[in-house]
């Protein structure tokens, strides 16, 4: 397949006509075989994504928004594609897709035409050879087309760079699994082993006894009511999903304006008040106890130098009034002295002024100390130990009371101000009921999505117990008229058919893990070469092995290691299937390393395939990617998009971001 050209009419971005050839051309490098690469380069909002955008809805229609969209969601999204710009509001838009593919061995061009006006149904035109299949309907037109190229497919080749990665986070192995079966042409035996056994069931029916036809036909149609039943819930599960999401977005929006208008302060009022309350207490307890300490013994500790002067001043005191009561008593002992000696002693005298003379002697020598304070002893010794031992005490405790204090009250001082800022609870109650309110809203609406996600679950076991009763009947139910060769052939092809299946998947997804494995290597960096990969055949799921033969976990990968993942599956299914589909990547690059980025330009942009077109970036293809090193001679020609931001529009120029000036440069 061979995307020739696309024509977009006020689609998106673009005003007006605009027609894109995107059919690779002979270069220089490449003079019998088209260069590959049809480049696009767009600034952010340019554009760039409409490219893409336009060629899904042309190919696909409803289908290009996703699954479970009904009519009227497919109306507001296409009517929100028509252009409308500055001086322009237009009321319709199309689309147009030339491409060729290749059915059965014989080539042919078809043309895709959808277009619509403004909340009106789109119409769809297809064209082969220049020959409008009229006789088709709509619905006929786009099942002709989803078999062309399946949208299940499509989502593997026209894809978004960065959310492609979304294939390496899928642990259901459900996207993989599609796309194998489809490429590999799995799906094709699995659908002719079930039209087979439709074929066997009616053979049967044909000869059973009307009793177990009716049984069959009351099971048959207990079945598809239990089917639209669980497809009715399930659609419900989806709308209680979004319900939730917009009331979780309401919620968010509330807050928003509830910590705007002071919420977070309101909030934490009554607990700072609280806390006010025993700061305050605290603090009067911390200055009782400093007034405790200031009667007490604390100024005795404020003034060390005068207190060591007192207490030498006293020490001396008390020494002079010893000394002082000493001589007095050894005066008077004198006297009695004197008169004894003279009684007893004729030359008295001479012993008498000897011991005088010795007397004076130490008592001249003897420190003379005033007396000042004439304190007594008890009064010193009580003094003494308020200075030396009580007075240090109180100090401490003056000082951690002190310093408490000062921390104190400046957390009052922050409470104070928190307290202020504080709303009173009636400026908050419209915010806070109507939080309240959604929170309670998004409770039920968790509630019902579960109980009804439940009954869908149990509808489903239903339409599945429902298809097995009638199995059962059917086997137990078996006419002679399956001995005709065309029934058993039937019944032989379709047991045949259930092998084959098994053993087509186990030798197909071994050779999408060889395949897998080229790619990665070859785009990975250096560290990363050692890693092999494992398919299950059942889940289809992708485990990474290094080279310890350890699983590694794809959660634990970076963006950048699950976009070089998710394109080395892409390259290997290409590979594995033989399909010759197109490749279009939008903003290739954007999650990747400068390593990655130089492996994805080098190797698989111009291996991927024989058409691959390319939304980039000036920071993605830049100019060193753009020149003789690495691209220039794999693209076939390049498209600059240009936006206007007077008139909200673009256009598109031949030509990429620095290929004008370089000519003008030459």
């Amino acid at each position: 397949m061979i995307i020739k050209s696309l024509v977009i009419n006020n689609f998106r971005v673009f005003r007006g006509v605009h027609e894109i050839d995107l059919e690779p051309r002979l270069t220089r490098k490449h003079q019998t075989a088209a260069s590959p690469i049809v480049l696009f380069g767009g600034l952010n909002g340019a554009g760039k994504t409409s490219i893409l955008s336009a060629v899904r809805v042309a190919l696909y229609g409803r289908a290009a928004f996703g699954r479970g969209m009904n009519s009227a969601q497919y109306q507001e999204q296409l009517d929100a594609l028509i252009h409308n710009g500055v001086g322009i509001s237009a009321d319709k838009a199309s689309i147009q897709l030339i491409f060729t593919h290749s059915q059965n061995g014989v080539e042919s061009e078809y043309r895709v035409t959808r277009g619509w006006k403004r909340g009106q149904k789109d119409k769809l035109v297809l064209e082969q050879n220049n020959t409008e299949l009229s006789s088709m309907s709509y619905d006929q037109c786009q099942s002709f087309l989803n078999e062309l190229i399946p949208p299940g497919i499509s989502d593997l080749f026209f894809f978004d760079g960065e959310k492609i990665a979304d294939l390496a986070e899928d642990e259901s192995g459900e996207v993989l699994q599609t796309a194998v079966r489809r490429l590999l042409g799995i799906d094709v035996a699995e659908r002719l082993r079930s039209d087979l056994a439709i074929y066997l069931k009616r053979h049967d029916s044909a000869a059973m006894p009307d009793n177990i036809k009716a049984q069959i036909e009351k099971l048959e149609s207990d079945r598809t009511a239990a089917e639209h039943a669980a497809v009715e819930l399930t659609n419900k599960a989806s709308l209680c999903r979004a319900k939730i999401e917009l009331i979780a977005k309401d919620i968010e929006k509330t807050e928003l304006d509830l910590s705007s208008r002071g919420g977070a302060w309101a909030q934490s009022r009554e607990q700072e008040k609280a806390k006010q309350f025993e700061l305050d207490a605290e603090r009067k307890e911390l200055e009782k106890t400093l007034r405790a300490e200031i009667e007490g013994d604390l100024p005795f500790a404020l003034a060390p130098n005068a207190m060591q002067a007192l207490l030498t001043q006293l020490e001396a005191e008390k020494k002079a009034k010893q000394a002082d009561s000493f001589n007095s008593e050894l005066k008077g002992f004198l006297t009695e002295l004197e008169q004894k000696l003279s009684f007893s002693l004729s030359n008295s005298f001479v012993a008498i002024e000897t011991i005088k003379e010795c007397l004076n002697e130490r008592e001249s020598q003897q420190v003379k100390t005033d007396i000042q304070l004439d304190l007594a002893d008890r009064e010193y010794d009580q003094i003494k130990a308020q200075i030396n031992n009580q007075a240090p005490s109180s100090y401490k405790r003056f000082d951690e009371a002190r310093k408490r204090l000062a921390i104190v009250e400046e957390q009052l001082d922050s409470i104070s101000i928190n307290i202020a800022r504080a709303p009173e609870q009636e400026q908050l109650e419209a915010q806070l009921e109507a939080l309240k309110e959604l929170n309670s809203r998004r409770t039920a609406a968790i509630v019902e999505h579960r109980d009804t996600t439940e009954a869908a679950k149990r509808k489903y076991r239903e339409a599945i117990d429902y298809a097995r009763k009638v199995q059962k009947l059917h086997d137990k139910h078996k006419v002679a008229s399956t001995a005709e060769a065309s029934l058993t052939n039937a019944q032989n092809t379709h047991a045949l058919l259930a092998e084959f299946s098994e053993q087509l998947t186990a030798v197909r997804v071994k050779q999408l893990e060889a395949e897998f494995i080229k790619s990665y290597q070859k785009l990975a960096r250096k560290e990363d070469l050692q890693l092999s990969a494992r398919i299950n055949t059942t889940t289809f799921d992708v485990e990474l092995i290094d080279e310890n033969q350890h699983t590694i976990s794809r959660k634990g990968l970076s963006a950048g290691e699950k976009q070089i993942y998710a394109i080395s599956i892409l390259e290997a299914l290409g590979k594995t299937s033989g399909k010759k589909l197109p490749i279009i990547i939008d903003t290739p690059l954007g999650r990747l390393d400068s390593k990655h980025r130089d492996k994805l330009i080098e190797h698989y942009f111009p291996e991927a395939s024989h058409q691959v077109i390319i939304l980039s970036t000036d920071t993605e293809i830049d100019e060193a990617y753009f020149g003789e090193d690495y691209l220039k001679d794999d693209i076939s020609h390049a498209f600059e998009i240009q936006f206007d931001g007077a008139t909200k529009s673009s256009k598109l120029r031949e030509g990429y971001f620095w290929e004008q000036k370089m000519k003008e440069a030459i």
